[in-house]
């Protein structure tokens, strides 16, 4: 078991396997895009799978594949299926744009993938496109269908966007009326390639729970263990909708969640700096033994919550980010 210095059990990566994505997402991205890692700078899906090994034989069991958009990269239903056959992964996700995902569901059912997170952000055709900078929602809207329609659990990932989306809240929440999927509301975080956060107004979990109560009566659902999400559901409806504070960061307190970003650096925070570059440790020839050394080290040394993470770090630290270099 990895407990850290909180008390936090920790049993989860999130794994970014490539920076590349074919969306622009502005929240995510700049217009123009990132300047993307040569492949040489990845982790080689055999050093991922090396790592996942050595991580789960000391307590990981649950992995969300991510990206930039995981998709992209040529071999992951490969390296998905190895690392499903490891007895100490329980679980497998993935989150997904759904461009390239179509022809795939079949594949991920058969291997037991347990769901896919889908980024939605908008359910009207030109305001995707004016998020995304991509005239690719019907595509996306038949993946989502064939998922809804498989035995893979769905959830879709909206980002809330004030002067965006906002529109968008009520007809998303209609989704799960006839739909067993989980719709989940995103507060925006500052990490899209640019200085300063994508919008002057945000729309924290309480403003977005105040619009939804305008219209709807909703219980209060169970949430899973260390969930980041605030769970409901509307009375007589299949699925639920859910709130994630991603910038109000009000779930740290149960957080059991690691990173690993496209280039092999360990972040024990979002918010924070990375810890440890595995693919540099890989890549001198240490053992097995002294990767997990590391990772314990790291994760004995966590910020208590993602503003302490946030002041911790260093000047030389780039003010803005891309969200698909850290791993979505």
């Amino acid at each position: 078991m990895l407990i850290d210095n909180h008390g936090r059990l920790i049993n989860y990566l999130r794994l970014a396997i490539t920076d590349r994505c074919n969306l622009r997402c502005f929240y995510c991205m700049p217009e123009n895009g990132i300047k993307y890692m040569k492949k040489k700078d990845l982790l080689s899906f055999e050093e991922m799978f090396r790592l996942i090994r050595v991580f789960g034989d000391l307590g990981i069991s649950k992995i969300r594949i991510t990206g930039g958009e995981p998709f992209v990269r040529n071999g992951i239903i490969s390296f998905l299926k190895e690392i499903s056959e490891l007895e100490s992964i329980m679980e497998i996700n993935i989150t997904t744009n759904g461009t390239f995902t179509i022809d795939k569901i079949s594949a991920l059912e058969k291997m037991g993938i347990k769901s896919v997170n889908l980024s939605l952000d908008s359910l009207d055709s030109q305001r995707f496109f004016d998020i995304t900078r991509r005239d690719l929602f019907d595509q996306v809207m038949m993946t989502y269908r064939k998922l809804v329609e498989s035995k893979i659990r769905v959830k879709t990932n909206m980002v809330v966007m004030d002067g965006r989306n906002i529109e968008d809240i009520y007809p998303m929440i209609e989704l799960t009326k006839y739909d067993d999927v989980s719709v989940r509301f995103i507060e925006e975080m500052p990490f899209n390639g640019t200085e300063g956060q994508g919008n002057a107004t945000i729309w924290p979990a309480k403003k977005i729970m105040k619009y939804i109560e305008e219209k709807y009566s909703y219980q209060k659902i169970l949430d899973p263990p260390a969930s980041t999400s605030l769970n409901y559901k509307i009375p007589g409806y299949v699925g639920s909708f859910g709130i994630i504070p991603a910038y109000s960061r009000t779930f740290c307190g149960s957080c059991n969640r690691i990173r690993l970003t496209p280039q092999g650096t360990l972040r024990t925070c979002l918010y924070g700096e990375g810890q440890v570059n595995f693919r540099d440790l890989i890549r001198g020839s240490v053992t097995d033994d002294v990767l997990r050394n590391y990772l314990i080290k790291a994760i004995g040394n966590r910020a208590n919550d993602g503003f302490e993470a946030e002041k911790s770090r260093s000047e030389t630290f780039p003010a803005s980010e891309s969200m698909a270099t850290i791993g979505g």
